[in-house]
């Protein structure tokens, strides 16, 4: 029987090689639906042992940030730490708290983890590298990204909890209000290349992202953040005011899944940051070494994630919130109003940008970004609160009595 691949499927290299290995076992119709699911199993579990390693190097590169080691106890350089945490947590306890929700408490988890897993699934990691290759693959990110709040919600109401239910409200409040800018951010990348495939914007790149639109990178970047609730936006789980905030509750298995999730939707960030701005797989080394090219994309933005995080102190929810309406949503539109008058322009009669548009592009918005942020530092400076600055001036009225 002939079973022969066409269109996407045939140019999937992982794919394509399942397919053969499989077609000679089972017949045809049964080695497409068993090659997809090797494949899926294969990007899953790649995915959790990139999160394993994600732990040991974040806590290793915090640990050089703060002068100490970091874990180094189990294997060399600490490298088994993450399988010492797993198997601590697969013998904790299962608790679940008097008076929870048992069901919603239990698939919580479950949920916060499968958007991460469903992200990876379609996103290119080298060409014919990825389960499907989706015309609208920015829209599809963006919708299956925003069913984490609901998650997070339900961890926080099923504890029964009232801290967990302030960390719920407080995280998925700050993840609606920045997915407005991160959604404008990224419809600049839609308006120069015309397409939402994430395999279409990669090779749309002739000139790096990162160069052509810099304020949408840096209202992505600083967007994502605060959806992942990491340092500085991390009020979710703020420890000195609310424990642990939504998943104070969770132990053993299902708190490893929680962390698993927030560690793998940092990586899956991280890739999306390299492919839709920094160029995918495209570089100086030869186009066989792309997905070598791509790892050191994602590695450099691991490290700066992990850079602020070990930098900047929390903030406060109302400072936050202010951060999002007031700079980060004013950026996002004149980025997006800049790239659409200067696409409609750069275009004209070709519909297509060469790489000298790309050039006359980074150059304006360059000089847009700069002057934008400068003046929205100006104007959004944050004000001293009025019970701080008294208590200022009474400390300072204390102290020039002693003296």
């Amino acid at each position: 029987m002939n079973c022969q691949l066409e269109g996407f499927y045939q140019t999937n290299f992982i794919y394509r090689s399942l397919h053969d290995i499989m077609s000679g076992l089972v017949p045809c119709n049964l080695s497409i639906i068993l090659s997809g699911l090797m494949f899926a199993f294969l990007l899953v579990n790649l995915l959790l042992a990139s999160t394993a390693i994600m732990t040991w190097g974040e806590r290793r590169l915090l640990g050089r940030f703060q002068t100490r080691i970091g874990p180094n106890r189990w294997g060399p350089f600490g490298l088994l730490q993450p399988i010492a945490d797993l198997v601590k947590l697969l013998f904790k306890e299962n608790l679940i708290p008097t008076g929870a929700d048992k069901f919603l408490f239990i698939i919580a988890p479950i949920i916060i983890m499968v958007p991460v897993i469903m992200v990876m699934g379609v996103i290119p990691l080298a060409p014919g590298v990825a389960m499907a290759n989706l015309n609208i693959g920015i829209l599809y990110i963006l919708a299956i990204t925003s069913v984490s709040s609901l998650g997070i919600f339900i961890a926080g109401w099923a504890s029964n909890n009232r801290f967990a239910i302030f960390g719920a409200v407080r995280g998925v409040a700050v993840l609606i209000s920045y997915e407005v800018p991160v959604v404008i951010s990224l419809l600049g990348i839609v308006v120069v290349t015309g397409s939402m495939s994430l395999l279409d914007i990669v090779e749309a790149q002739a000139l790096p992202f990162i160069m052509v639109q810099p304020m949408a990178l840096l209202v992505f970047f600083i967007g994502s953040s605060a959806e992942m609730n990491r340092t500085p936006f991390d009020i979710a789980e703020a420890e000195s005011e609310i424990i642990a905030g939504y998943h104070i509750e969770f132990s053993g298995i299902k708190f490893a899944v929680i962390q698993a999730a927030e560690y793998g939707a940092m990586i899956v960030t991280s890739i999306i940051i390299a492919v839709v701005f920094l160029g995918g797989w495209s570089g100086p080394l030869p186009l066989t070494l792309g997905w070598l090219w791509l790892i050191i994309k994602v590695l450099v933005v691991i490290f700066v994630f992990t850079w602020v995080r070990a930098t900047f102190p929390r903030l406060r929810i109302d400072q936050i919130m202010a951060f999002c309406w007031k700079g980060l949503l004013p950026m996002s539109l004149i980025n997006l109003f800049a790239v659409v008058i200067e696409t409609f322009i750069l275009k004209g009669s070709e519909n297509s940008l060469s790489l000298i548009d790309l050039w006359i592009m980074c150059v304006i918005n360059t000089i847009l970004a700069v002057i934008t942020v400068i003046v929205l530092n100006k104007l959004v400076s944050t004000k001293i609160d009025p019970a701080m600055s008294k208590s200022q001036s009474f400390s300072s009225r204390k102290l020039s009595l002693r003296n």
